[in-house]
């Protein structure tokens, strides 16, 4: 009967370290299997490459790196811009206050939501060192959509 028991026990610490193991690491495979990361040398080849790269980045933006999620609207982008400047059809913020991000790479700091300092289209913009960074939630995405679909 000892020996069942002893047994058993191990049984459930094995399967207890199994799943310590394997649910974390499934879960990052699930989450991260719908994003894609792409990067371009200009703006130019990132919009012919992908129609969901903006199209107010401009074309002689350089070193870009973008991201998405596939399963809605979820996207960051990171590009060079030759001058200090947001591009001409961005808007500022106004005192409204940015949401952070909500998926992430790398080359994308997390800290940018307090960096806004403007929209472009549904996209929030940060400036530093003519490094622009760039981030769009799902809900703006749904949101211009709706617009997009009404203006129609």
């Amino acid at each position: 009967m000892r020996g069942v028991l002893i047994g058993a026990l191990v049984g459930v610490v094995v399967l207890g370290i199994t799943a310590a193991v394997v649910v974390p690491e499934a879960r990052e495979w699930y989450d991260g299997r719908h994003e894609q990361t792409s990067s371009y040398a200009t703006g130019k080849a990132a919009k012919a490459d992908r129609d969901s790269v903006p199209s107010w980045l401009p074309d002689d933006a350089a070193s870009v790196e973008y991201a998405m999620r596939t399963t809605g609207g979820e996207r960051i982008l990171k590009a060079t811009l030759n001058g200090d400047q947001l591009p001409g059809s961005c808007e500022p913020l106004r005192g409204k206050k940015a949401p952070d991000p909500e998926i992430s790479a790398s080359w994308f700091p997390w800290d940018r939501a307090g960096e806004a300092r403007g929209r472009c289209g549904s996209y929030y913009v940060s400036l530093e060192d003519h490094t622009l960074y760039a981030w769009q939630t799902n809900g703006d995405w749904m949101q211009e959509n709706r617009r997009s679909s009404s203006a129609e």
